[in-house]
Formats: C-alpha cells, structure tokens, sequence
C-alpha cells in the first residue's frame, strides 16, 4: 500500500475518533445536571461524631450558614489553610454561622491530636468510613461546601468563598 494511502487513512481515523470523542463528551455534559451539584439542591443530611464523641446533625443547623471542610490530617493544601480557617470562623462564628472540618477515614485520635497541635477552634467531625464525603461527590482535599440558612448547596470549591460569606452574613 502506497505511503501517501495510509497518512491519509491515519488522518481520518484520527479524526474521526475526534469526533467520536467530542460527540461522546458532548453527551456526558448533557447528562451531568449542574443543579445535582452545586446551588439549589438541598444538602445531604448526615450525622457523625465530633472528635469528643458527641453526634452532630446538619440538619439542627438549619438556620446557619454552613461551611464543610472535607480534609484529612495528612494534607499540606488543607494546613496551609488552617490560618484562613480560623480568620473566617472568628470573622463569624458571633454570627449565624458554623464551621465543620469533616475528617475523612481518620481516627479521633488522630484527629484530636491534629486539633490539639494546631489549636482549632471550630467543630472537627470524622468520617470514619468516607459515606458522607462521597454522599458530597469529595474526590479531593480540601474540598469546601457551603450551605445557607435554607439548607440548600451555594458552592462546591467555592473560588469566591469570602465573597459568598460576605453576602450570605455581611461584614
């Protein structure tokens, strides 16, 4: 077969599996529903224990807003944010807010002594088996999800979280 016939069957093929593959993406958006993940959609109820022992239920949080910190003690990204951490939840905690750190698959051991060591002073929760992480869709840490008054998603990953505080708490 002459060089000239197989550069342009390789041509085709390959662009034709791009096509295949834009029109295969193009569904795949289609399918994915914005409103399942993100604002408008009610949070997922959980209850779990905090590093005490004590059950706490998001639903008795109704009425606050509510940021969810889904981390581990293992990672850099999420320590590097504990001093930003702290900052919004003195800059609210005198407001009808609440801050939860949900420590996935970590002991409370661990995890206390993580509080301890770095002095949180906002509700750290354990996810011991990761339900309530993949309930959120978590495929990383940290990952933020915050809820209004209202019970409902405002962001996942909020970009423009001080922004979104400020507007659901003011200043």
């Amino acid at each position: 077969m002459p060089k000239k016939i197989l550069v342009s069957i390789l041509v085709f093929g390959l662009a034709g599996l791009m096509i295949l593959s834009c029109a295969e993406g193009k569904n795949q958006e289609e399918a994915w529903d914005i409103k399942q993940q993100s604002f408008e959609r009610l949070a997922p109820d959980f209850t779990l224990p905090d590093i005490h022992g004590n059950a706490v239920s998001l639903h008795t949080l109704r009425g606050k807003v509510v940021l969810i910190l889904f981390t581990t003690t293992w990672c850099p990204y999420c320590i590097k944010d504990i001093p930003n951490l702290k900052k919004i939840h003195a800059q609210y905690s005198d407001k009808d807010f609440e801050l939860l750190a949900v420590y996935i698959q970590e002991s409370q051991r661990k995890a206390s002594s993580f509080a301890a060591k770095h002095s949180l002073p906002y509700t750290l929760l354990l996810d011991s088996t990761g339900q309530v992480a993949r309930a959120y869709g978590v495929v990383g840490v940290p990952t933020k999800v915050l809820i209004g008054k209202d019970g409902k998603i405002y962001c996942r990953a909020c970009r423009t979280l001080d922004i979104m505080l400020k507007e659901l708490l003011g200043s």
